[in-house]
């Protein structure tokens, strides 16, 4: 383990990114984002939760898939997917980091997502660990540790350094870079930032949320509660929720035609949208009850069903800041049988 004091840390960032893209939070105005590191834009590891998650390193926003040529009735693909150099991602919560795992479920199952799987065997990840989780944090209830994440490499930060365990090869290629910068540490400093955070994380609001409930024998009488009209009742049906959520998957394919070809992107899409899959015939879930109900039953009953009991929430809490009329997976859990201890 090594030591590097805070005003060492632009030095070893800049060391990083002269040899690897690095993606950490940075300040965008009032908020802090996770971005390509420059040099020139302030890092900012104080701030506790991005605005949005690191998912969209791996599975941006928006992405090209492929491009068309057409000539006459001739019709050319395009591949447009291009060989991935290592790049760096720094910063990353233990329950941003777990989302990776319910994310690789999804687009590493068969059939593989090739652009996903390229962005994962090239990404090198650092995580840090939460000295001071917020009053909106739930991850213990997931079986997340904020105090110990492991990732490539695993972090601890305190007022005067930062503390750099390597987990692998890889997070050892990376601290190589910060010869003649850092010093060997201790565990000492870092046993007090693990203690402070498991003995705030106890006294947490929603630490002991229950969700014993959610198990796959108890589907159907979830799913048919008349609970749900009242939970969604308010919802605006705005996606505010999945949009900042670090484990929601879902996307949409469009072409467009620029004028000289035809491009294929996806983007990310809401299931809390009317026009959400629509097909042919219509939307599948034609009421916001529906959508509603469809995205915390899948968090909470339909992926762990499929997916060894893995719940497709981390416990970050950006819904509960986020969402507009405080309606969030929280409240869904109290109020479907979930409770505090």
């Amino acid at each position: 383990m090594i030591k590097l004091k805070r005003e060492n840390l632009k030095k070893f960032f800049d060391n990083v990114s002269e040899k690897y893209p690095l993606f950490l939070p940075l300040k965008n105005g009032a908020n802090t984002d996770y971005g390509c590191y420059d040099g020139v834009k302030e890092f900012d590891l104080d701030t506790l939760k991005t605005s949005k998650s690191p998912k969209d390193v791996f599975f941006p926003q928006s992405e090209n898939m492929m491009k068309f040529r057409t000539e006459g009735k001739n019709i050319e693909i395009v591949d447009v997917r291009e060989e991935k150099q290592s790049f760096v991602v720094f910063g990353v919560r233990a329950c941003d980091f777990k989302a990776f795992s319910v994310l690789d479920n999804v687009f590493l199952s068969d059939p593989v997502d090739t652009y996903y799987k390229a962005r994962r065997d090239a990404g090198i990840i650092f995580t840090l660990a939460c000295g001071k989780p917020e009053q909106s944090c739930f991850c213990k209830v997931f079986g997340i540790d904020a105090a110990d994440p492991k990732g490539d490499a695993t972090c601890w930060l305190d007022d005067e350094y930062l503390y750099i365990r390597a987990d692998n090869e890889k997070g050892e290629e990376v601290l190589a870079l910060a010869d003649g910068l850092a010093e060997n540490a201790d565990e000492t400093a870092v046993d007090a930032i693990k203690k402070q955070s498991a003995e705030i994380t106890a006294r947490l609001p929603y630490a002991n949320l229950d969700v014993s409930r959610f198990k796959p024998e108890n589907l159907n009488e979830l799913f048919n509660l008349p609970v749900w009209n009242e939970l969604s009742e308010a919802c605006l049906g705005c996606g505010t929720c999945t949009f900042v959520c670090p484990t929601c998957q879902c996307y949409d394919i469009k072409d467009f035609n620029t004028g000289h070809g035809i491009k294929r992107f996806r983007c990310w899409d809401s299931c809390m949208y009317s026009d959400f899959t629509k097909m042919a015939h219509g939307n599948p879930r034609l009421t916001q009850k529906e959508r509603f109900r469809q995205r915390f039953m899948h968090k909470l009953v339909y992926f762990p069903v499929n997916n060894n009991g893995e719940y497709s929430c981390v416990g970050c809490g950006r819904c509960l800041a986020k969402c507009p009329i405080s309606m969030n997976i929280v409240k869904v859990i109290k109020t479907l049988g979930g409770s505090e201890e």
